[in-house]
């Protein structure tokens, strides 16, 4: 054991050095192979032979946005059920295989997609790779394992209900999707988790784990015909496809302020403002990227955070972001303040987006977000892990195999006049949902205070 846990130092202590020469470099130094499986999954290989290692991550459209009406929490409960051992092996002696060679193997759920995932040194390949498809094609799924994952879902739910910032995400969510596949969290509620069924997670998994849809990533220290024969063969049972899910009705939120507030005894007024925002194949996406860097994703540098903590002083951290997905997600600012500041704090946000519409960036502002999206861009390739997830998304988004050597280009193109039109056209300061978690007694939030 002592040896094993040496090897494993020795190999974290020489990824460190890696991972900083791969930031250093360029990202368009990256190869990926697109390649297709007998069963019709993508596969996308980018070899990195620095390291012995590789990572594998598997996209299913199983998704929270797949969890049936009622039933939210259901995708996230399927995942984490997956690796609670398959027909042959107990969970006990899963982990146990898993642990002896240091790997690592799991599922998990996101808005959009489910992710099967494997980390493993290169002499334990063939081994974590079959645990994994022994996971995904023949997983246990007993009663038993399911209900005690189930309550320990509910108790993390509860768990996180007593943080006023989720119960603020979580209230916004609701307030602009209703209904719809963004408009529940990911692991669901108390309610919603409690009433399923073992049988539910059975049957989410044979609809959704399919790998006709599947896109497969692979970074590391492989040979790409090598892993499409191993991939082949560990997943020829997985067939079939996922029918496609018809995009619902972007949300709209109707003219006026509408005010959400939750009663909390907390020190701090835990605020989300925001409204309806885009879809990744908005084709406003970098527009919007190096407009929001400027208004409130650029830390210290962006005007929300110039106004609201360092001129003010009524916040330590704003910030304020498009969560672009497969629909049209959510445009929203987040900020923490005392709460006798609640309405001082949502009026300079408002004010900041007016400003945004009403007057252009500067010349020097809008270089300053180019360079840090051009040069911050590589730190997203700087382990196997990251690329993995990038390649994912390159296909789940079909931005192109050259997409690491096009983003600078589409970053240096934007103009002052184009992040003007977009702020016009998808910042909506007089149609806002604004969710206020605090001790309202002490913060007092009121439509009179807010409006002009």
């Amino acid at each position: 054991m002592k040896s094993r846990t040496n090897l494993l130092v020795a190999v974290l202590a020489a990824l460190l050095f890696v991972t900083l020469t791969l930031a250093a470099g360029n990202a368009d130094a990256l190869t990926i192979k697109r390649m297709t499986l007998q069963n019709g999954a993508v596969l996308l290989v980018s070899p990195q032979h620095q390291l012995p290692m590789l990572t594998i991550d598997i996209a299913f459209d199983a998704g929270a946005r797949r969890d049936p009406k009622g039933k939210a929490g259901l995708a996230s409960l399927t995942a984490s059920c997956l690796t609670l051992g398959t027909k042959t092996l107990t969970p006990e002696q899963f982990n146990q295989k898993v642990d002896f060679m240091g790997s690592s193997v799991s599922v998990g759920a996101g808005r959009d997609y489910a992710v099967a995932s494997l980390t493993a040194l290169k002499k334990y390949e063939d081994q974590t790779l079959n645990l994994l498809a022994e996971a995904l094609t023949e997983p246990r799924l007993d009663d038993k394992d399911i209900l005690r994952k189930r309550g320990e879902q509910v108790a993390g739910i509860k768990s996180s209900l007593e943080d006023p910032g989720y119960v603020a995400s979580v209230t916004f969510a609701k307030k602009l999707f209703d209904d719809g596949p963004y408009g529940n969290p990911i692991n669901g509620t108390v309610e919603s988790v409690e009433k399923l069924s073992p049988a539910d997670v059975r049957a989410f998994y044979k609809t959704y784990y399919k790998m006709g849809n599947a896109v497969i990533a692979v970074a590391g220290d492989v040979n790409p015909e090598e892993i499409r024969a191993k991939l082949d063969k560990a997943f020829a049972a997985l067939k079939g496809t996922v029918r496609p899910q018809a995009a619902p009705e972007p949300p709209k939120v109707a003219p006026g302020i509408h005010l959400a507030l939750v009663d909390r005894n907390v020190a701090q007024a835990n605020i989300i403002m925001g409204f309806e925002g885009i879809a990744r194949s908005n084709p406003d996406f970098y527009r919007l990227q190096v407009m929001n860097y400027v208004l409130g994703g650029g830390g210290f540098a962006s005007r929300l955070m110039q106004t609201v903590r360092t001129r003010a002083g009524l916040a330590y951290s704003v910030y304020s972001g498009f969560d672009a997905g497969k629909f049209a997600g959510p445009f929203g600012v987040v900020l923490q303040t005392k709460n006798r500041s609640a309405n001082q704090a949502i009026r300079l946000v408002l004010q900041q987006l007016d400003e945004m519409r009403e007057k252009p960036m500067t010349d020097k502002e809008l270089a300053a977000a180019k360079k840090f999206l051009v040069g911050s861009f590589p730190l997203k390739l700087d382990r196997l892990s990251s690329i993995a997830n990038f390649m994912l998304q390159v296909e789940l988004n079909k931005l192109g195999l050259n997409y690491a050597d096009e983003y600078p280009k589409l970053i240096d193109a934007i103009t002052t006049q184009q992040t003007l039109e977009v702020a016009r056209k998808y910042l909506h300061p007089d149609a806002i949902i604004v969710v206020v978690v605090a001790n309202q007694q002490k913060a007092a939030v009121k439509l009179a205070n807010l409006e002009k």
